[in-house]
């Protein structure tokens, strides 16, 4: 079995990242599988630690003559059993390379975001009808994918993204670690976000609910832990200058952290404030660790959060019914326990990425008839 996984994007987020954890998943499995990306995008740069194959084309965009011939020259010479792209955009790329070179092999999508626009018209109907089947990661999207495209609804299959439970273990993580290096004291509570600086992630809640807690409680640490994506400074900038506003001295701005457990392991309570999201993999990680989290109630967060018993939901861009919400959960240590030890149970037992690796892998032998 050799496959050809594409992510031709320039971006650095949940998707690309999670495009690596699946390739690793399935190298581990002695399974060949390869890597198409843009080239010198941050893809790019992490796919080299890979230990496989890293096809690269110099740009992507929807119309890339030059781009496409590429994609035909690699699909010629990879000689694959077949293909699985992580964005949509990649079908304008990869539909017709393997149009031109009369190729049958499966094209299978994982769809991770969803679209306003329909895509029903002639051009994406050739697109849509090439794909052999659609992985989407949630409900909301599955839904989106079917109302929103040509795509057949028996090919749209529920898979949603995973994470490596015992990577994201309490018990095998050093929750100190990060307290120590960030000088928080052992009767501080630490209320943390994760994710990249773009407008819609929640940080203005977030630090709005920060404000009005400080003025509660005399014992809390906030932490927000992440980086601006390509063309997104701007909008890191407001939401520090915002904090500064507001005189928030005891908000930690870590920046990108590559031991995401250990600063998981720091927190006491784990917010998730997207305003949309199609699924929300940081919140599976903080889940996993045994953390009590407090979500926004939309979209694909319903699919993972359940409400008094693995979280606290509250109203999307509600920032005094998110105060309150982490506020409950500060001023109960045993609820927090609680809700830890459902969360980690939960992710175990539904978002496990070994589990979720050998159900895919079972799908991609059921659609290409291999024993």
């Amino acid at each position: 079995m050799k496959i050809l996984y594409s992510c031709l994007s320039k971006s650095w987020g949940g998707m690309e990242m999670y495009t690596l954890t699946s390739i690793r998943q399935l190298l581990k499995r002695n399974i060949n599988c390869e890597l198409l990306c843009v080239a010198e995008s941050r893809m790019h740069l992490e796919g080299r630690n890979l230990g496989t194959v890293v096809n690269t084309i110099k740009s992507s965009g929807y119309v890339n003559p030059l781009g496409t011939l590429k994609v035909m020259s690699i699909l010629r010479r990879g000689n694959y059993d077949f293909i699985h792209t992580q964005a949509s955009k990649d079908l304008w790329h990869l539909v017709p390379a393997l149009k031109l070179l009369n190729s049958n092999i499966p094209l299978f999508l994982t769809k991770h975001v969803g679209s306003f626009i329909v895509k029903r018209d002639r051009l994406h109907k050739i697109l849509y009808d090439r794909v052999t089947a659609a992985f989407a990661i949630s409900r909301v999207i599955k839904k989106n994918i079917t109302e929103t495209t040509s795509l057949d609804g028996k090919k749209v299959i529920l898979l949603p993204d995973g994470i490596d439970t015992e990577v994201f273990n309490p018990g095998k993580v050093d929750c100190r670690k990060v307290r120590q290096e960030l000088s928080i004291q052992d009767d501080e509570i630490v209320i943390g976000m994760l994710g990249r600086f773009s407008p819609g992630k929640g940080h203005e809640e977030f630090i709005e609910a920060a404000k009005s807690l400080n003025q509660q409680h005399s014992n809390l640490k906030f932490l927000i832990v992440g980086e601006a994506s390509r063309g997104e400074d701007r909008y890191e900038d407001e939401i520090k200058n915002l904090a500064k506003e507001y005189n928030l001295t005891n908000l930690i701005f870590t920046g990108f952290r590559r031991d995401i457990p250990e600063v998981l392991g720091a927190m006491d309570v784990f917010v998730f404030p997207s305003h949309a999201e199609a699924f929300g993999l940081s919140l599976i990680e903080a889940m996993s660790m045994g953390k009590a989290t407090v979500c926004s109630n939309t979209d694909g967060v319903l699919d993972i959060a359940l409400d008094g018993t693995t979280s606290l939901l509250f109203e999307s861009k509600n920032s005094e019914e998110l105060q309150t919400k982490i506020e409950i959960l500060i001023n109960s240590p045993q609820k927090r326990s609680e809700m830890g030890i459902n969360g980690r149970k939960r992710v175990i037992e539904n978002f496990d990425i070994g589990k979720l690796t050998d159900k895919v892998v079972e799908l991609y032998k059921s659609f290409c008839k291999w024993e």
